[in-house]
């Protein structure tokens, strides 16, 4: 028996090592590809292929060796081998939080389970997946060992050198599109075995733009000369205005959009509006006729990008940046760091969902569904055609999308008809049905994936069959669906625009945005601007990011190319404004931004400069998000990138420079945080020119008051109290010192312990201020009543500064005192001949002639106005029996002095109260502690008594007895 089961065992051994043995050799064959176009949407190449690469060797062995057909054989092989090197997985993931994984199948996976799968046995291999990553000796096993990596490692190094050396022999022999991809794999090199060379990049791209004129070249070209990328050429940013329009003008798209941003804002050229609008609409035009082109209903939009500041909770952090206060906390990427902080990633939350699924919860199973749907944990506020948020991005499934909503849908509709127009018939569905539940919501993503083609093929029909299903419940999503499909007669015999009308009526009346985006496009197309404005204005509040910007943009470019001068500014700031919304949401073919946030996460030295130059070109292209990431990963507070080619060896002023300027562009497109950052680096004199240090304060200072001017940055305006406390880029004003910081705290509660801190402080220096002689200090004993807000202060200041230097410049005007002195000097010395009393005759008449003017001007005043005033002013003094009632203030004592507290007593009393609190609770609890002491000491004194057995103890009457007795 002993030999039976040791044979047993070594059978069951094997045959565990032969399973590991197989895991690991399926797992490291990778499949191949045979598309061009897939290997150039890896790579971003814009040459355009349709061929497809052959597997066998004919394509290296053509029987004419004419110099084009070698060029062409060279270039073809040199995208079939790069194919192979970046169809591996990649070593970064567009999940933030989770770790990268793969969909290759392997004939293990064939043999087991999925690990996306339902019930107890998918959910015990997803725990063994987990516990494979954690433990040491489970990646020790189950990963490569290291000769095989460094194996594998040097074979892609030989690939990638075949790669360049076969489109060089292609580019020697006058392959341009080989030229062209020989410049763009230096500058973005596809994988880690490409080295990165933008020097022969530049020459490459320079020399395929002089040959050909490319669009794609000169773009490159452009930004190379707009900023000095790598020292390849020094900044000449009349070039890259030439290189631009050369693109724009060829139908670039990213040089439409970087052109029509530099006439938005002025860099190196005037300020145009009306060429920003024209390139901008380009670029628009061309990213609508690209969504256009898809499914009904138009191509998926692109997951929105993300601030890699709002993961942190703002570029100052949470609750001083203005990205994570007041409603800002409920965006996607504020609540994706705050877990992210807490430790919590993707994969956890699907684990829960799918658990939480299994056990018949409805709710977590249509969620799930909608997870897989949209590819997002986050999905957008407009509906089911607004898109996902990318800061939630998880692998898409449609597989499992569908699974969960037919799951949720059979529960009202258990089975479905061979012809799905007669889905009414009897026994199709389940009678009496009050409560739907998911149901109708699960029938709209059911019918939306059959109408696209979504995971499923294509079927009008039996679109149309889920979506009158959801309609019965009055599904907005299924209206709104329906509504498309009868106005462009998708079945056949069902095209009535009427009938169209009526569904996008109802989910319009439900909030969707979608559907106010279709009423908005049936009166723009018959003429009707105005009503189509209500539509599209209301889509865009209840969350529509593209068509209803797209449409309010051309309606606002037909009003200011009609309007007057007057109007005209205004139109065009609008239509500028929403084209470039759409342009920079419209990336199918380029999503610079979702390309550098996966290379930024890949924790690599060379991801991290290959997401710092696409952060760079898109922020050329006029992408707040893309500058303001590229300011914050360059910030010299943060200085996550000083070891990096752009400071090698310490933070140097270069870098300042970029990071400031990329800041104060991102300010410029209403970044409140990006604006108080602005003054931060002219305070600490970071990438500024050298200036005086009075100088970069008051700048500094003035970027602080257009920050606080927006009520919005608490931080900018306790700066501006500091400053003012200071003396610090502003005259030293107290009152104003105290009157930011008790806006800062009104704005965010959050800063009431630094204001507090500061206050106090406030209030010492004042004190010692008014010791030592100093005037307009704080007043320690009476409330400073300034109830006066900063801009009106400012205003009042600048009214009056203004107001006294033209007085003085205006005939007949008032004139200052010392004015009046010169000039009566200048009278008395012109006035002819002298005599004794003549000095007090003419002061007699100077004040007669004078009193004579006052009452003059008295009489034209208009006595209307000024009762008016009088009236304004006497119903706005705080008198005890003006405004309010009479019991409120006899309240009040009948002084008004008296409802003036001291902040700066009323501090101390606190402070004296609270100290007495506590030497009281102190002397209680020393009582307390005594009393208890004195209880416990005749308990342990009954506790250490020896056993006297018949003996009477201590204290008791019969001891003196039984001493007499003995």
């Amino acid at each position: 028996m002993s030999a039976r089961k040791n044979a047993s065992s070594r059978r069951a051994t094997w045959l565990a090592f032969g399973l590991v043995a197989l895991a690991a050799f399926s797992a490291s064959a990778q499949p191949q590809t045979d598309s061009i176009e897939s290997t150039q949407s890896e790579l971003e190449f814009s040459v355009q292929q349709n061929a497809q690469v052959p597997h066998d060797a004919a394509v290296y062995s053509e029987p004419d060796f004419d110099q084009d057909a070698e060029a062409t054989r060279a270039y073809k092989s040199a995208l079939f081998t790069l194919s192979n090197i970046t169809t591996h997985p990649p070593s970064h993931t567009h999940n933030v939080f989770s770790q990268p994984t793969t969909t290759t199948p392997s004939l293990l996976s064939a043999l087991l389970p999925n690990p996306q799968g339902q019930g107890p046995l998918g959910s015990a291999i997803r725990i063994a997946l987990k516990l494979r990553q954690q433990f040491f000796l489970f990646r020790l096993f189950g990963g490569p060992i290291g000769s095989g990596a460094r194996r594998r490692d040097e074979e892609m190094r030989g690939k990638a050198i075949k790669v360049v050396d076969l489109l060089q022999h292609s580019a020697e022999l006058g392959n341009l599109d080989a030229l062209f991809t020989l410049g763009y794999i230096p500058l973005f090199p596809p994988s880690s075995h490409f080295p990165s060379d933008p020097k022969r990049a530049y020459d490459s791209l320079s020399h395929h733009a002089a040959l050909t004129g490319n669009a794609s070249s000169q773009a490159l070209l452009a930004f190379f000369h707009a900023t000095g990328y790598a020292d390849v050429v020094p900044i000449d940013q009349a070039k890259a205005l030439l290189y631009y329009t050369f693109a724009a003008q060829g139908g670039h798209k990213g040089a439409q959009m970087a052109l029509g941003y530099r006439y938005w804002s002025g860099i190196s050229t005037v300020e145009d509006c009306g060429r920003a609008v024209e390139w901008y609409e380009a670029a628009a035009d061309e990213a609508m006729s690209m969504f256009l082109s898809g499914p009904p209903g138009g191509q998926t939009l692109p997951q929105t990008a993300t601030r890699l500041s709002d993961l942190d909770g703002g570029v100052f952090g949470p609750g001083a940046s203005v990205a994570s206060t007041g409603l800002n906390v409920i965006k996607p990427a504020v609540k994706a760091g705050l877990a992210q902080t807490a430790g919590e990633t993707w994969d956890d939350v699907l684990e829960y969902y799918i658990f939480n699924a299994d056990r018949g919860e409805t709710d977590f199973a249509y969620k799930l569904g909608k997870i897989y749907y949209q590819g997002s944990i986050y999905s957008s506020a407009g509906g089911i055609g607004s898109g996902s948020e990318g800061v939630g991005r998880v692998p898409q499934d449609f597989h499992q999308a569908q699974f969960y909503f037919l799951q949720i849908a059979r529960q009202i509709w258990p089975r479905d008809p061979t012809n799905p127009l007669q889905h009414n018939a009897p026994g199709y569905k389940v009678e009496n049905v009050k409560h739907p539940g998911f149901a109708p919501k699960s029938a709209a993503y059911l019918g939306r994936m059959y109408l696209r083609g979504e995971g499923v093929k294509q079927d009008y029909a039996m679109a149309m069959m889920w979506f009158e299903r959801g309609a019965e419940f009055e599904d907005r999503e299924c209206h709104n669906l329906l509504g498309v499909m009868w106005r462009d007669g998708l079945v056949s015999g069902r095209q009535d625009m009427k009938t169209a009308l009526v569904h996008f009526t109802r989910a319009a009346g439900q909030e969707l945005a979608e559907a106010h985006v279709n009423l908005g496009k049936y009166n723009y197309h018959r003429g009707e601007f105005k009503l189509a404005i209500t539509y599209f204005e209301a889509a865009v509040r209840f969350g529509s990011t593209f068509e209803a910007h797209f449409y309010l943009a051309k309606i606002h470019t037909l009003n200011m190319r009609i309007a007057n001068e007057g109007f005209a500014a205004g139109f065009c700031a609008s239509a500028v404004s929403f084209f470039k919304l759409v342009a920079e949401r419209g990336v199918w073919d380029d999503d610079l931004l979702t390309d550098a946030e996966a290379a930024w996460y890949s924790g690599t030295e060379r991801g991290k400069e290959i997401a710092i130059l696409k952060w760079w070109v898109a922020a050329e292209r006029g992408s707040e998000m893309a500058q303001n990431n590229l300011a914050y990963v360059l910030d010299q507070d943060r200085s996550m990138l000083r070891l990096t080619r752009f400071a090698p060896i310490e933070a140097s002023n270069d870098t300042a420079l970029l990071a400031l300027t990329q800041w104060t562009r991102s300010a410029a497109q209403r970044n409140i945080d990006a604006l108080v950052k602005v003054g931060d680096y002219y305070y600490h004199g970071l990438g500024v020119p050298d200036e005086p240090e009075a100088l970069r304060w008051e700048k500094a200072a003035k970027y602080y008051q257009s920050a606080a001017d927006t009520q919005l940055s608490a931080l900018a305006m306790w700066n501006l109290g500091w400053m003012y406390e200071n003396g610090i880029g502003v005259p030293q004003d107290f009152h104003l010192a105290k009157r930011h910081y008790d806006m800062a705290v009104e704005t965010n509660s959050e800063a009431y312990l630094p204001v507090l801190l500061s206050l106090v402080k406030l209030y010492g220096r004042s004190l010692w201020y008014t010791l030592q002689g100093g005037k307009d200090g704080l007043n320690l004993w009476n409330y400073d009543a300034d109830k006066m807000s900063v801009a009106e202060r400012a205003r009042l200041k600048q009214e009056i500064d203004s107001g006294s230097q033209d007085t003085s410049q205006k005939d007949g005007g008032a004139q200052p005192a010392h004015h009046k002195e010169e000039r009566a000097v200048e009278e008395s010395e012109d006035d002819g001949k002298w005599y004794i009393g003549k000095a007090s005759e003419d002061f007699r008449r100077r004040r007669q002639g004078e009193a004579a003017r006052t009452a003059a001007a008295e009489e034209e005043d208009d006595l209307y106005q000024w009762a008016r005033e009088r009236r304004n002013a006497e119903n706005e003094r705080d008198t005890d029996f003006g405004p309010e009632d009479y019991f409120e203030a006899a309240i009040r004592g009948g002084h008004q002095r008296q409802e003036e507290v001291d902040e700066f007593t009323e501090t101390l009393l606190l402070v004296a109260l609270c100290g007495l609190v506590a030497l009281l609770i102190y002397v209680r609890t020393r009582i307390v502690r005594r009393t208890r002491e004195q209880e416990q000491e005749p308990q342990q004194d009954r506790e250490g008594q020896r056993d006297l057995g018949l003996f009477p103890p201590p204290g008791d009457p019969a001891r003196q007895e039984w001493n007499i007795a003995h």
